[in-house]
């Protein structure tokens, strides 16, 4: 196809994106890039995403810009695994997980729209979970960045829209509150690559494709989005100090000492912190004891009672800068 005729979708969250200020950079990226006009495409209540993705796909687009927040992201990715059309992640919303953890622009708008008319790529990894409800009907999904059982998920269903949209991230610690007087161990048995089930009991279980969160939390510190495998933490605080402990983990340890060979060497040198668990395999399955809250890239899903979950290896082509 020449270049002359290719031309690239945007598929946008009304509520959460400037339109005026990213058809600007639209329009002259695809202008400089020698592509035909663009084709827009808004999500609604009703589809996310997924719908309006699929209909720039059978028009023709060379590539499909999704603006909106990591819902979005999300939603045109589950259409875009195992595509040869590439998604390009432009800054919008709370979160920007995918970006934030492939390290694109989290601030440029214009620098992202330019990114996604050039010709460079990466493919990635996309998590599939398949999600069992009380009534035994199933469901399948994709996450990008993480998957999330426990207080994680109880926190991410209480958290206020309002508050979000006004102050981003600080508004989970305000769920996070919300969701302590609720706060109890979760029960289930897991199988990893088909090996015997194992018992697990944790307040939260996280299954990443990435492992950086905002703030500067490295929560799984070994996970990278395209090996082909998933990394998965179980948070068990113990005793009256084991939520510091946790902390500690994941903000000083992976997110400060790791970064320096001297660090690693301290982290080498201490005793394990056992209230939080790695563990890493191509293929998860959970069984839980009792139905639980559960999310995908920071949007609640839910109540399940089972969870299986797979690494679809290189499944999703990605712009990046040139």
């Amino acid at each position: 196809m020449s270049t002359a005729r290719r031309h690239a979708a945007v598929v946008y969250n009304p509520i959460k994106v400037d339109l005026r200020k990213l058809r600007r950079a639209v329009e002259k990226a695809e202008t400089g890039s020698g592509w035909g006009r663009t084709r827009w495409y808004a999500t609604s209540e009703t589809d996310a995403g997924q719908s309006v993705t699929r209909e720039a796909l059978a028009k023709g687009a060379a590539v499909v810009l999704a603006a909106g927040g990591d819902g979005t992201v999300r939603a045109v990715a589950e259409v875009l695994r195992g595509k040869s059309v590439p998604i390009a992640l432009l800054p919008a919303g709370t979160g920007n997980l995918l970006a934030r953890n492939l390290d694109l622009s989290l601030t440029s708008l214009d620098a992202s729209v330019e990114t996604a008319f050039g010709e460079a790529e990466r493919t990635i990894d996309v998590g599939v979970a398949t999600i069992t409800r009380e009534k035994d009907s199933t469901e399948e999904h994709v996450f990008l960045v993480m998957a999330g059982l426990g207080l994680d998920a109880k926190m991410i269903a209480k958290t206020n829209a309002k508050l979000k949209k006004a102050v981003g991230w600080l508004a989970y610690v305000d769920a996070g509150m919300r969701a302590l007087p609720e706060l109890a161990p979760v029960r289930l048995r897991y199988r990893l690559d088909g090996l015997p089930e194992k018992p697990l009991t944790a307040h939260t279980l996280i299954v990443g494709n990435c492992g950086a969160l905002p703030g500067g939390i490295l929560l799984i510190p070994d996970a990278t989005p395209d090996d082909g495998i998933l990394d998965i933490a179980a948070l068990k605080p113990r005793g009256r100090f084991g939520w510091l402990r946790v902390w500690n983990k994941i903000t000083w340890e992976n997110g400060v000492l790791r970064r320096s060979a001297a660090g690693r060497m301290i982290i080498d040198l201490s005793t394990d912190v056992k209230d939080v668990t790695y563990f890493r395999g191509r293929r998860l399955g959970i069984a839980l004891e009792s139905p639980q809250e559960f999310q995908l890239d920071g949007d609640e899903f839910g109540t399940v009672t089972a969870v299986d979950c797979f690494a679809d290896r290189g499944a999703l082509t990605v712009k990046v800068p040139g």
